[in-house]
């Protein structure tokens, strides 16, 4: 609104002085009614919210509903166990989050901003946070904006507003400028009579009064839009959502069926009622929740080593469906510092890494003393000066040396009418004049130019090489300058110059970000480049990196506004560079990827970028440059400000994935084993194999520890790369993964009923009576018998779940051709696996309280036998799909086969 009034008119519609500002009482009563100049901070999680926040999963609703059961049945020890369990999961997920929390606020600043301002007609310093509507905040070169301000006066005022418009080029301010109404509302980055809060003054000076503070500024209503974006789940959570809804209901129905087969078989309902508890802890693999949360906190350990902080365990997975990366440009695509990375000089293009000093004496000294950057102790200024004054520092040279010996004594400031600026300097036999600005300006007040270090006259050809050179500049994008120099005569006048030469200026781009956006092409994933740049520099920019060869590749920020969503979905299918964009936008472009069932992940280190990390499935804000708002929008951090980093995690992301659908597979195999196991005895009228210790010792022991195991297992990084991304509604029993859990559950229910009939059957063959239900039931009937044989069934289907595991590393590979020590801690869950089923029917205490039998030599060795099926058959699989062969034939180099499968030795392929 105020980009459209005069300064006298904002001056009275804030009811201030435009000289003396406001009374010290004035704005106290100010502060006191509108509050301070604060951001809204977010309420921080206490750690029992965040605790709580780690129960709510469908899983956990049915491990905390089996643990209800079992106290209302007086079954304490299960109910103990079951809610150990639940409680570790929730306090390892809380002890992650809130490590990534403190190293957040460790990014943090530890300075408040300071705001200069003029009350009572006299300058002072204050908090930022003490500023009201009306204020006289005056402006320099290396302030922070402290809050929306109308300029009143500038000289030469510069403010670079990459934070809110992506674009790293200062705007050049003018208080006197006015927006005509009713043209429509002025993209933010062309209020030229405007400074917004959070930008930094590079140049010039000048003040303005206060028109907007706090949440009422350009980043309040940014924050605002932060704050209304909900949160999504990811892609593991639905899955494992829609897993705790189908076991659920599983677990329902195998009670409401053992009711009826009490009803029919006429058997004791209480006693049902506890087999049906039985048979419901079964069904849920009390272990998943724990394996999965941490299976994320040991990747994302491991993520800290390749400089990123995860801020939502979740988002780590999540990474690996990603097939969009929407990436702000500045400082993430790009190093966000203005380089020279071209020259013009003795009317030839030269590298800016290849000049000679020598030869280019007054070309350097133009763009050092023309100068009004500092780099001694901080540096100061407009990006393009700090860009200069980089260059002749790399060849030597600093404006304090040469100042030193040839001190300024005048100067004509630049002024956006002239496009140029011109300094004066007394040396020790002349008075020299040097002149930067616009090629076209510059070149215009030329008469000749420096040629093999002399001054010839300027020609018709000199002229057309040098616009040739500006045109060749301007193809790559660069941002050109022209320098001259002359003799002070007394006039000063910028006339009759002698032409320096051109130098070519970009914020140059991540030379691995290169490489990233060609590694991401090749794994399906589309890279995004948004900007506030002008569409001419992102075309340029985005075809350096890749992601652009032409121009109807690109689209404005105000082209995007006025699509329908029918025609923004078409859009999105081919265009890949978005250029003036706001915050809207952004926001608009990541829901758009969505709605097309796009997994997005969107990367910035701008308070405009946040709303659009908080709407995108994995935010990733940038920790070295980024603003605290944009961090704490995000999934994920950033500490390098790499974009390459982001190939690395997505690497992660996949084989975690990977990890936890094994793991997953494993275990429901596992305990569909166990369900069958229990249901067909319980059909045939026998007495239960398992008790209901036995199945939460095999779900908690001999089950987790193996698949903690598959949860860390190596995957090969370079191979999940090349594969497309998985589907966002890919089911994790995809790709065969159905069939395998069943088969397995079947083949390990086998052996285990095999294992419960083999006592009963040794003593009926030991009579020389018929094997036979009638038979079978009086014996099951005895507890020594019933004892033994649950002992066979336990012992075989823990054991079994271990040599199922190791199969299940990969399953196209042999055994005798992984590479197990890749996986060192499946070796120490086997063998504790081992060695805790033989305590717990070996040692004395542990036999009373599981009711277990001891077992002599000959009976380990048989009850081994049989468990070993599941890796057997797993071998057997491997031989008629011919991988077998396939691992025979292949040589160590050719570690991978056409369709990208892994192939190297131990490492996990595709379930």
């Amino acid at each position: 609104m105020f980009e459209q009034k005069t300064a006298k008119e904002t001056c009275e519609i804030l009811q201030c002085d435009g000289k003396r500002g406001l009374s010290s009482a004035e704005a106290k009563k100010r502060l006191e009614e509108n509050g301070p100049n604060q951001l809204l901070d977010g309420p921080k999680k206490s750690r029992i919210a965040s605790f709580v926040e780690q129960l709510n999963d469908p899983l956990i609703y049915v491990l905390l509903a089996a643990a209800a059961i079992s106290l209302l049945l007086h079954e304490v020890s299960d109910a103990v166990i079951i809610l150990a369990v639940v409680g570790l999961n929730a306090f390892v997920g809380m002890v992650q989050e809130g490590k990534a929390q403190k190293a957040l606020d460790s990014l943090k600043k530890l300075t408040q901003p300071k705001a200069c301002v003029i009350r009572d007609g006299a300058e002072r310093e204050i908090e930022a946070a003490d500023l009201v509507l009306g204020d006289l905040v005056c402006l320099e070169a290396g302030r922070q904006v402290p809050a929306d301000l109308r300029l009143l006066k500038t000289d030469n005022l510069q403010v670079e507003e990459s934070t809110l418009t992506g674009e790293a080029v200062p705007v050049m301010k003018d208080a006197a400028w006015q927006d005509s109404p009713g043209k429509g509302e002025v993209p933010l980055g062309d209020r030229k009579n405007m400074a917004y809060m959070s930008t930094i003054v590079t140049g010039g000076r000048g003040y303005g009064v206060v028109t907007a503070a706090g949440m009422d500024t350009e980043i309040g209503r940014i924050a605002d839009m932060m704050r209304e974006s909900e949160e999504e789940l990811t892609p593991l959570q639905k899955k494992l959502g829609e897993l705790g809804k189908i076991l659920s209901f599983l677990s329902l129905g195998i009670c409401a069926a053992l009711f009826g087969i009490a009803i029919i078989q006429k058997r004791n309902v209480f006693d049902m009622l506890l087999t049906a508890i039985s048979l419901a802890v079964a069904a849920v693999p009390e272990g998943l929740p724990a394996v999965v949360t941490l299976c994320l906190a040991l990747s994302v350990t491991r993520m800290v080593k390749v400089n990123t902080i995860i801020r939502r365990l979740p988002s780590v997975e999540t990474l690996g469906a990603v097939n969009v990366v929407c990436s702000d440009k500045t400082g993430t695509l790009t190093q966000n510092k203005m380089t020279v990375t071209a020259c013009f000089a003795d009317q030839k293009m030269q590298e800016a890494q290849k000049l000679k000093v020598s030869e280019l004496k007054h070309f350097f000294y133009a763009m050092t003393l023309c100068n009004d950057a500092t780099i001694k102790e901080e540096r100061i200024g407009d990006p393009t000066e700090l860009a200069l004054l980089d260059l002749s520092n790399r060849y030597g040279m600093t404006r304090e040396e040469l100042e030193a010996d040839m001190p300024r004594y005048a100067e004509i400031a630049f002024d956006s009418d002239r496009k140029m600026m011109s300094t004066f300097h007394r040396g020790k036999t002349e008075r020299m004049m040097y002149t930067k600005g616009a090629p076209d300006r510059v070149l215009s007040g030329c008469s000749s130019v420096l040629l093999n270090g002399k001054a010839v006259p300027l020609t018709k050809t000199h002229r057309q090489q040098i616009e040739s050179a500006v045109g060749q500049m301007a193809s790559l994008a660069l941002r050109t300058l022209a320098l001259a120099c002359g003799s002070d005569a007394g006039r000063r006048e910028e006339k009759n110059l002698t032409f320096l030469g051109l130098v070519g200026m970009q914020d140059p781009i991540r030379p691995e970000a290169v490489g990233a956006v060609q590694t991401f092409r090749q794994a399906g994933v589309s890279t995004v480049m948004i900007t506030g740049d002008h569409v001419e520099t992102a075309f340029a920019i985005g075809k350096q990196l890749g992601i652009v060869n032409r121009i109807d590749e690109c689209m404005t920020g105000e082209e995007l506004s006025g699509l329908a969503e029918e025609e923004l979905s078409r859009k999105l299918k081919k265009v890949r560079v978005f250029a003036r964009v706001s915050p809207a936008n952004k926001v608009q472009i990541v829901k758009g990827f969505q709605k097309d069932g796009n997994i997005v992940a969107m990367t910035g280190d701008g308070v405009n970028d946040a709303p659009s990390l908080k709407a995108a499935d994995v935010g990733v804000a940038m920790g070295k440059n980024g603003t605290d708002v944009a961090r704490q929008a995000s999934d994920m951090i950033l500490t390098d400000d790499n974009f390459a980093t982001i190939e690395k995690a997505i690497e992660e992301g996949r084989g975690v994935y990977e990890n936890i659908r094994k793991s997953v597979i494993f275990l429901l195999s596992s305990n569909l084993g166990e369900i069958m196991t229990m249901f067909v005895a319980v059909l045939l009228g026998l007495s239960s194999p398992l008790k209901s210790a036995h199945i939460l010792w095999i779900n908690l022991i001999t089950d987790s520890l193996p698949a903690l195991a598959l949860g860390v297992d190596q995957n090969d990084g370079e191979s999940l790369m090349r594969r497309p991304p998985r589907k966002a509604k890919e089911s994790l029993f995809a790709q065969g993964g159905l069939s395998r859990t069943v088969f397995y559950g079947v083949l390990i229910a086998g052996i285990s009923l095999t294992a419960f009939f083999t006592v009963p059957w040794q003593i009926l063959r030991a009579q020389g009576l018929p094997f036979s239900l009638e038979q079978i039931a009086p014996l099951l009937m005895q507890e020594a018998v019933v004892s033994r044989a649950q002992t066979y069934a336990f012992t075989v289907l823990g054991m079994s779940q271990l040599f199922h595991a190791v199969g299940m590393r990969d399953v196209h590979k042999s055994f005798f051709f992984m590479n197990h020590l890749e996986n060192r801690m499946m070796i120490l869950a086997c063998i504790a696996g081992f060695a805790l089923q033989f305590a717990v029917t070996e040692l004395p205490f542990l036999v009373g309280a599981f009711g277990t039998a001891r077992l002599d030599r000959t009976e380990w060795l048989y009850l081994t036998g049989l468990a070993a099926f599941p890796l057997l058959a797993h071998e057997l699989l491997v031989l008629f799909s011919g991988d077998w062969e396939a691992h025979i034939m292949q040589t160590p180099e050719e570690n991978c086969d056409p369709s990208g499968r892994p192939d190297c030795s131990g490492q996990a392929g595709p379930l």
